[in-house]
């Protein structure tokens, strides 16, 4: 297979646009070139969820990320009901009970359950006033290693710590990572963030690019663009 079309599959652009239709306009201006599609809140409590079943039944793949932390059960149920959406990824907090609860609500189905480690707009400060113990990298760490036990199909985290965590969890799991950004493109409200050549060249098997395609005047030139330093690492 051409270069090219392997990283498609490795390329999710991120929905982050306040109205289905201007998500549907995206995906129309990105067709052919784009088979994979992150939905947040967002988009999703603007009718994201339907479109999400939409592009799943036409075999485009569909990430939610949801970011789920509840009860036990709730979020067994929460992923039960997701499985039957078709959605390709879920996010969830790298909780060890939660991850538990969710890896056994998907059992036999084909949704990649992924454990948020450490969010990308959070540096070593933002941890401290959350309360937490741990530096973003160690916490990321633990996390990973956490997720691995608990048998997820994947972690979320920084291309940063993308290298160290693929060591972790080994060559199978699924590293996806936000915070994506072009040479020369703007951070936005990311503070850990990488160009996605040097993402994949740290083990990442999936890249979230959100505002440097869906902002972009030309979102297909965008894309192609990304695709193409992608197949350059």
């Amino acid at each position: 297979m051409h270069p090219v079309e392997t990283m498609r599959d490795r390329l999710i652009v991120g929905l982050d646009v306040p109205t289905l239709k201007e998500a549907e306009q995206t995906v129309r201006e990105l067709e052919g070139s784009v088979s994979f599609y992150k939905i947040g809140y967002q988009l999703a409590f603007a009718g994201g969820l339907d479109f999400a079943r939409e592009l799943a039944s036409g075999g485009t793949k569909v990430f939610l990320d949801m970011k789920l932390l509840d009860i036990d059960n709730t979020v067994a149920k929460g992923v039960e009901n997701i499985v039957r959406m078709g959605i390709s990824m879920l996010t969830l907090h790298a909780y060890p009970k939660a991850m538990q609860a969710a890896v056994e609500a998907a059992k036999g189905s084909d949704l990649c359950l992924l454990a948020v480690t450490v969010l990308t707009s959070m540096d070593e400060q933002d941890m401290i006033d959350a309360g937490y113990e741990y530096d973003p990298h160690t916490l990321v760490l633990r996390r990973a290693e956490q997720a691995l036990h608990a048998g997820m199909g994947g972690i979320v985290c920084s291309a940063e710590e993308a290298e160290t965590v693929r060591r972790i969890v080994g060559p199978d799991m699924a590293v996806v990572t936000p915070g994506i950004r072009p040479s020369g493109s703007a951070h936005g409200d990311q503070k850990r963030v990488v160009t996605p050549a040097q993402a994949i060249r740290n083990g990442s098997s999936h890249l979230v690019v959100g505002r440097p395609i869906v902002k972009a005047p030309d979102r297909r030139a965008a894309a192609e663009a990304i695709l193409a330093e992608m197949c350059s690492a």
